[in-house]
């Protein structure tokens, strides 16, 4: 239990949506960004999330989505064990450590004792959040007999719209005290994770995708886990320069060369275009890593320039970045051509 650093409570259920864009009760849509303990960015985020809800409505993507965001996640915690995961994780020291845990009805009779325990950690000073995840009978119904996975009360029910039944009555006193409600009934994954992003993370959408930018040289081979490549190869090469050869793109000389070329000013105003469509649709589409990959003839000059030059573009807007110049050091030894 040594990575008990972030945990995250799953109760299995979603915040209601009423309407195309609302994600939160009304009474708690302006304190959540308003209040002076609300969760919009102001102040600390919850030492302890627990997530429930009805079984089929994306407790588990909701779980990750809470991991991604640097949570650390426990799934199908009985409730009785949640005051012992509060010490051992040290929630009520001035660490900030972050928990979600998943506490739902496969507890079964346990799972009456979560209210109990709740209050009983919030009586110590720690910030307790319930998300509770819900979806109409009809589409879990569908949802279920699409995937073939048991109900948890299908043993004591005779068919699965009455399993649903007795589970939606066993939840309503949590779905009562949920801090927020998401209904899943028409919600992709990848608007639940945008919707928990939204609530949970203090960070914008943009830096929560980690963006690492390669230079690379083309005679030593393309990065194979690149998602976008670019080949610089067509622009001036400083090479053919003697004062440049033993330089690199990281030296004032070079950068001036390249970047002073109207072949490379014409390059980085569409490359820069392409960059603000694509950029957000990784967001959009919940990427959490994005490896981009610019390449020149030996990774030396061209790539180092642009690589660094796209790195400060994405930097200013919002992103997340790493810098690798994977064969600069190969290029000064064997005096590569670019």
């Amino acid at each position: 239990m040594v990575a008990l650093a972030r945990v995250c409570v799953y109760v299995g259920a979603v915040l209601v949506d009423q309407t195309a864009d609302s994600t939160l009760p009304a009474d708690n849509q302006d304190a959540l960004f308003d209040s002076p303990d609300g969760l919009g960015g102001h102040t600390p985020e919850p030492s302890l999330v627990v997530i429930t809800g009805m079984s089929g409505a994306g407790r588990t993507e909701a779980m990750r989505a809470l991991e991604d965001i640097g949570f650390f996640c426990i799934d199908n915690l009985p409730p009785s064990l949640l005051m012992n995961l509060v010490a051992l994780a040290g929630l009520t020291s001035s660490n900030r450590r972050r928990l979600a845990v998943v506490c739902d009805i496969r507890a079964q009779e346990f799972f009456s004792e979560l209210n109990t325990e709740l209050e009983r950690i919030r009586e110590i000073g720690v910030k307790v959040t319930v998300l509770f995840l819900e979806t109409s009978s009809e589409v879990l119904l569908a949802r279920y007999k699409a995937t073939r996975r048991r109900h948890p009360l299908s043993a004591d029910s005779n068919t699965i719209s009455s399993a649903i039944n007795t589970e939606r009555r066993l939840l309503a006193s949590m779905r009562e005290i949920a801090d927020f409600i998401i209904d899943t009934s028409n919600t992709d994954t990848r608007e639940l994770r945008r919707r928990i992003h939204q609530i949970f993370s203090q960070t914008s959408e943009q830096a929560a995708l980690s963006v690492t930018i390669y230079s690379f040289g083309f005679k030593y081979g393309i990065p194979m886990e690149s998602d976008l490549v670019m080949d610089v190869r067509f622009l001036p090469n400083p090479h053919y320069e003697p004062e440049l050869q033993e330089l690199t793109g990281l030296d004032d000389l070079v950068r001036a060369f390249v970047l002073e070329s109207g072949q490379t000013q014409r390059f980085l105003e569409n490359w820069f275009n392409l960059l603000d469509v694509v950029m957000p649709g990784y967001v959009a589409e919940g990427k959490q890593h994005l490896l981009l990959a610019i390449g020149c003839t030996g990774g030396q000059h061209r790539s180092v320039v642009l690589v660094e030059r796209t790195a400060n573009y994405l930097i200013e807007h919002g992103y997340k970045i790493s810098v690798l110049h994977r064969d600069i050091a190969m290029a000064n030894i064997r005096g590569a051509n670019g």
